[in-house]
C-alpha cells in the first residue's frame, strides 16, 4: 500500500522561503507524477505545481517564478521550495502521486506565512 509523507511545513515570515517536502513508500517512484496542492482557509482546493515522471514541471500563475518543484528519485521524494512567501500563501499543502488509475494523497501540512 503506498503511503505519502508531507514535511517542513510550520510558520514562515513574510517574504521568507519553506521547502515542503513528499517522502514516499510503497510505490514504484519513478513511474509517477506527483502534485503538490492547497487548501486555504474557506477556499477550495487549487493545483499548485506538478512534476512528471521525466521531470517536465508546471506551475500555477500565482506561484510561477516564486516555487519550484524538484524530485530525488534516489530518496523517493518530491519537493516544493518556496520562495517570497506571501499571507496568500497560507494553506494547508498536500502532496499527491499518480500513475494512471493509481492515486495516493498525503494527509497535507499546514504552511502558514505571518503577515
Amino acid at each position: 500500500q503506498g503511503q505519502l509523507v508531507e514535511s517542513g511545513g510550520g510558520l514562515v515570515q513574510n517574504g521568507g522561503s519553506a521547502t515542503l517536502s513528499c517522502l514516499s513508500s510503497g510505490i514504484d517512484f519513478i513511474r509517477y507524477s506527483f502534485g503538490w496542492y492547497r487548501r486555504p482557509p474557506g477556499k477550495e482546493a487549487e493545483l499548485v505545481a506538478i512534476i512528471t515522471d521525466r521531470n517536465g514541471t508546471k506551475y500555477a500563475e500565482s506561484v510561477e517564478g516564486r516555487f519550484t518543484m524538484t524530485r530525488d528519485n534516489t530518496t523517493k521524494t518530491a519537493y516544493l521550495r518556496m520562495d517570497n512567501l506571501a499571507p496568500a500563501d497560507t494553506a494547508r499543502y498536500l502532496c499527491s502521486a499518480r500513475w494512471g488509475d493509481s492515486v495516493y494523497w498525503g494527509r497535507g501540512i499546514q504552511v502558514t506565512v505571518s503577515s
